[in-house]
């Protein structure tokens, strides 16, 4: 059963929360055994991590990206018992979410996206250690004056700042040098930002800043064996569809050190046919954002057991 309107989406970073999974894990089995494979992989209890935490472990980066990936994944790997012959007509991801989209597309194994995550984790914490940053979320911009703000902060400070994420109309995150973010912040205000905030993070995640971490994730890259996706897969970078392993590959590798063009992506799933947008993984972030891209789609967040079994009553009786 393909939804042929229907896009697969799945968060990143920030969609953590202590308990995620925990009542999906219970529910279905399969579910549980997803985690217990996952805590096999990696050699620590990544479930024991999701569901009791502590919150300052599951918020390292190097937790918080394989706990997000394992329990978007098992949310989805519960629906498909539930519904297994259910196919989206497209997938994307925000950020960490493109190589959960990646996994959910059969374009590379659970097991090998669960090293690739850990090992990305392991990487930008490792570049944010050489070479730290900050981020800094601003409303209220769009993105011509967002690129001027840091281009003036660059200039004033000689230092490095980036639209690093382009989440919906309003709501831009901008990444560079510590300096930078705090001189680019001032001057959003300037610019009439309703809000400008900087993130509790030393990683400029999106920046050249993380170039170290690219080039050393694009090794780990070529040692996966990466197939054709079952349905689009739409890039953060180009927001158009991968459609080659090469293309995948440089995707994955580039990401780190580019903008992730969520409203972009959005709008082009829109006008290639999306019309219902299914956010897999904890929280609603990502559903909150493509409702301010787009007031023709329909939002759907499966992210607990109730909100699972809600839907597939909703697809059963509908189809």
């Amino acid at each position: 059963m393909t939804l042929l309107t229907t896009a697969f989406v799945f968060p990143g970073q920030g969609s953590q929360v202590v308990g995620m999974g925990s009542d999906v894990a219970q529910a279905f089995s399969v579910a549980g055994q997803m985690y217990e494979e996952a805590n096999d992989i990696l050699g620590i209890s990544i479930s024991s991590l999701c569901f009791f935490g502590p919150e300052e472990d599951l918020n390292n980066t190097f937790n918080t990206q394989p706990a997000l990936y394992v329990t978007s994944l098992a949310i989805l790997r519960a629906l498909e018992t539930e519904l297994p012959e259910i196919r989206p007509a497209f997938y994307a991801g925000h950020s960490l979410g493109e190589l959960t989209a990646l996994a959910a597309s059969g374009a590379m194994t659970f097991a090998d996206g669960l090293r690739l995550v850990r090992e990305r984790g392991r990487l930008m914490e490792e570049a944010g250690k050489q070479n730290p940053g900050a981020m800094a979320a601003l409303l209220g911009l769009n993105a011509d004056v967002v690129e001027e703000v840091c281009r003036k902060a660059e200039e004033t400070t000689g230092q490095t700042l980036v639209l690093a994420n382009d989440n919906c109309p309003g709501q831009i995150v901008i990444s560079g040098a510590v300096e930078a973010v705090d001189v680019g912040i001032v001057l959003a205000k300037e610019a009439g930002a309703r809000r400008a905030v900087k993130l509790p993070v030393s990683i400029a995640s999106h920046s050249p800043l993380m170039q170290a971490a690219s080039d050393s994730f694009r090794e780990a890259l070529d040692t996966i064996e990466f197939s054709q996706p079952s349905a689009p897969v739409y890039a953060n970078i180009t927001a158009a569809p991968l459609e080659t392993p090469d293309a995948i590959r440089a995707e994955l590798t580039n990401q780190l050190v580019s903008r992730v063009r969520w409203t972009d992506t959005v709008q082009n799933l829109v006008k290639d046919g999306a019309t219902t947008f299914v956010e897999i993984g904890p929280k609603d972030v990502l559903s909150g954002l493509n409702r301010r891209i787009s007031s023709e789609i329909t939002s759907v967040s499966l992210n607990s057991e109730t909100a699972i079994r809600e839907y597939v009553q909703n697809i059963t009786t509908n189809t």
